[in-house]
């Protein structure tokens, strides 16, 4: 399994939350919406869901996916940033919202993400996918690899745009991983295009969709969706006092709604719960015994800031216990899984979270493995 799958994993929390904290946890707000979800993305927990599992009509949440591949394939170097890309017939002539661009013209990359992500222009989410796949019908493939890769189970995609087609399908708690490893993979794209206005190109201008851009500071991100069988919907995000909750929210019955509901949502989670850090990115957890090895020891601790949710006025009763896995044998793997740090609120079990290598340990030589064979033999 890949090392980036690993981590990916690893770093999902196995949450529970303890039955003495049932009475304590807030009362969620009722949407008016299909389906919705709040996460803290410090820890992946899930605050509060509606139907997250229900496979709905992304419409143009598809988007989310065709700029994570995009900003992917110009950190492999498949296309340039600055780089022209040809528009096709197909391309012009894709329906629903556009970026205006010309057919047999070349745009930048640069713009076609603007267009994308500001516009929400299908026209240039065809003419990326054609630039960094061949064709639409092979990116919609690479989207298919990437929602599995990603953890996306219950996903599937037929193209670039969100488009309805009876085989486009999602979820909420899909869209809420895709969104997050948006945000958590590329951090200066997202910062850099999400949170922008709007966007002029062919002498056009056009507002972002997201109102919660004009009326919420802490709101910076990321994509609104609209057909007739999809409803309003918004991935919305805000980062308030370095602390970041995501919003997903399908199927509501206007923009309007689609805005005040999601702020909504924001708002609850703020409020009702207060976040504790408890580990910041490769702070060690614990130094554990490593046999066998070209080292005795390894660092154990989070590949990222692990902040937790929980309910206003229990942040002093956290405890954190780590309990490491037994007896740790060489070569050792960046990003392997080396213990568990289980936590505790006013003495009650309330998340679990498993604990990584935070370097390598290579084999030892052959006088230091005979060694721990022995010692081994002894404990």
């Amino acid at each position: 399994m890949p090392l980036l799958r690993q981590i990916l994993l690893l770093i999902l929390p196995l949450v529970f939350v303890g039955q003495a904290l049932a009475q304590q946890q807030p009362v969620p707000p009722t949407l008016a919406a299909k389906s919705w979800l709040l996460l803290e993305m410090g820890s992946g927990q899930l605050l509060t869901a509606e139907k997250p599992d229900e496979r709905l009509e992304p419409a143009s949440l598809t988007k989310l996916m065709t700029a994570y591949l995009t900003f992917n394939a110009i950190r492999q170097k498949t296309i340039a940033i600055n780089q022209p890309l040809p528009v096709s017939q197909k391309a012009w002539k894709t329906g629903g919202s556009k970026m205006f661009i010309k057919v047999d013209t070349q745009v930048p990359v640069e713009d076609l993400i603007k267009g994308m992500i500001v516009q929400s222009g299908n026209d240039a989410c065809v003419t990326l996918a054609e630039g960094i796949a061949g064709s639409e019908e092979n990116f919609a493939q690479m989207m298919n690899r990437e929602a599995q890769r990603l953890g996306m189970k219950s996903s599937h995609f037929m193209n670039s745009t969100g488009l309805p087609d009876p085989q486009h399908y999602t979820t909420a708690r899909d869209l809420s991983i895709l969104a997050s490893a948006l945000i958590r993979d590329f951090p200066e794209e997202y910062k850099k295009y999400y949170s922008m206005k709007e966007f002029r190109y062919n002498n056009i201008t056009q507002p972002n969709r997201n109102r919660l851009l004009f009326i919420d500071p802490t709101v910076d991100g990321v994509k609104t969706g609209h057909t007739d069988a999809a409803g309003y919907c918004l991935i919305s995000s805000a980062l308030r006092d370095k602390r970041r909750l995501l919003s997903v929210v399908l199927g509501t019955t206007s923009d309007s709604a689609r805005a005040s509901e999601s702020q909504k949502l924001l708002n609850w989670g703020f409020i009702s719960y207060d976040a504790v850090t408890l580990y910041t990115k490769e702070q060690p957890v614990s130094a554990l015994r490593v046999w066998k090895g070209k080292e005795s020891t390894v660092k154990a601790g989070f590949v990222a800031d692990l902040s937790i949710a929980v309910p206003k006025g229990y942040a002093d009763k956290v405890k954190a216990d780590f309990v490491a896995d037994p007896k740790l044998i060489a070569p050792i793997e960046a990003g392997q899984k080396v213990g568990l740090l289980k936590v505790t609120v006013e003495g009650k079990p309330y998340n679990e979270y498993p604990v990584v290598a935070l370097e390598n340990v290579a084999l030892g030589n052959i006088f230091t493995r005979i060694i721990d064979t022995i010692r081994l033999w002894f404990n």
